[in-house]
């Protein structure tokens, strides 16, 4: 009688968790495992075990281990991915998959078990603006470590990919985050705000420095515009940075913090007259994918993050980081509705293969196989 074929079985870490839906490496975790398992593959999550009141051990066929961490602001992700690789180090899964390159020291672990093992390490964490000091340090030489303890490296752009070949001398795959485009979504939920569709520009994500939401802010209101500005997003700690935005008294800005209903968030892309992108140190990001898929006219940052995402151009307009520079696309936009028009019909188009899910779970799937040799 001939044996069954054997299950390919991934552990995946170093996120919040299943199915808590945060930010994009929880979405993609989500994205990503309900696939595999549709796919035939036993999947098990880690998960931050403070985040969650009710523990199941199976949620959606996705096996869920609820480990502790130190609870603090710099050890909580760290030392969960610690217990987490040795949780995994000791069972029967074939590879292990983690994200984020703050955890690469921990691949040493996984090398010495003899467990294979890949990485997704998502963005300059070292340039962004709160790891000053030690903390960027650290973010360096995790992320070189990552490329030494690791058997596959994964980059979210070709651009990363570079990054990664330059300072490392590490090659990667390079696999993207995915998309969810939506179409014909009711502007209902923006009247919570008394918004009007095409009122609006919108800014989406953490408050935080790499993010620009200051400049963007200074920008626009610097602009002629008679539009508002939506900031959805907030930190998730106390903040002066972040208050001192808050505190900006000006009838044009609306903060709306999190929004967590994905309808009412859907609507506000949706129904924005162009959505603003100041994302700094990133490969593919979440944000912008969503509003591309919502059909939004987008002005971003000009990074080689931005410009690959929107294709040079193609999809997008771009600024300086400049308060003056957004001031000038802002009005520009204004005189030209009709090119705005265009870009929002066109969105969706830049979604192309390499951001679809399907596609994405199926090339994590082939290096998960050739790392299992199955």
């Amino acid at each position: 009688m001939a044996t069954p074929e054997k299950k390919l079985k991934v552990a995946i870490m170093g996120a919040k968790g299943y199915p808590y839906v945060y930010g994009g490496y929880d979405t993609m975790i989500k994205e990503l495992g309900e696939r595999l398992v549709a796919k035939g593959v036993q999947v098990r999550v880690y998960n931050h075990r403070a985040l969650f009141k009710d523990r199941p051990r199976f949620v959606n066929g996705i096996e869920c281990i609820y480990t502790p961490a130190i609870e603090s602001k710099s050890l909580t992700q760290l030392s969960h991915t610690f217990i987490s690789m040795l949780h995994a180090c000791f069972s029967d899964v074939d590879v292990i998959f983690v994200v984020n390159s703050g955890n690469g020291p921990f691949g040493l672990i996984a090398k010495i078990f003899g467990k294979p093992t890949a990485i997704n390490v998502d963005g300059l964490e070292w340039l962004r603006p709160k790891w000053k000091g030690l903390g960027a340090k650290y973010f360096f030489w995790a992320s070189k470590m990552a490329t030494q303890f690791y058997d596959q490296v994964i980059n979210d752009s070709d651009e990363m990919r570079r990054v990664y070949l330059e300072l490392f001398q590490k090659d990667s795959e390079v696999i993207a985050y995915g998309a969810n485009p939506r179409e014909s979504v009711d502007a209902g939920p923006i009247k919570h705000w008394d918004l009007e569709s095409r009122g609006y520009y919108l800014i989406v994500g953490r408050l935080v420095p790499d993010n620009n939401a200051d400049l963007i802010i200074e920008g626009f209101l610097k602009s002629a515009s008679k539009k508002k500005l939506v900031v959805v997003g907030d930190v998730p700690f106390a903040d002066e940075w972040a208050n001192r935005l808050k505190r900006i008294q000006d009838p044009r800005l609306l903060f709306t913090g999190y929004v967590t209903d994905p309808n009412e968030l859907a609507a506000l892309y949706s129904h924005c007259y162009v959505y603003f992108h100041g994302h700094e140190f990133g490969g593919t990001n979440p944000a912008m994918l969503k509003a591309l898929g919502y059909g939004c006219a987008i002005l971003a940052l000009d990074t080689p993050f931005n410009q690959e995402m929107l294709q040079n151009g193609k999809h997008g307009w771009y600024f300086e980081k400049k308060a003056e520079s957004v001031k000038e696309i802002v009005e520009k936009a204004e005189s030209e509705p009709e090119t705005m028009c265009d870009l929002r019909q066109n969105a969706r188009l830049g979604l192309t293969q390499k951001y679809n899910w399907d596609y994405v779970a199926e090339r994590y799937l082939e290096v998960f196989r050739q790392l299992a040799n199955l």
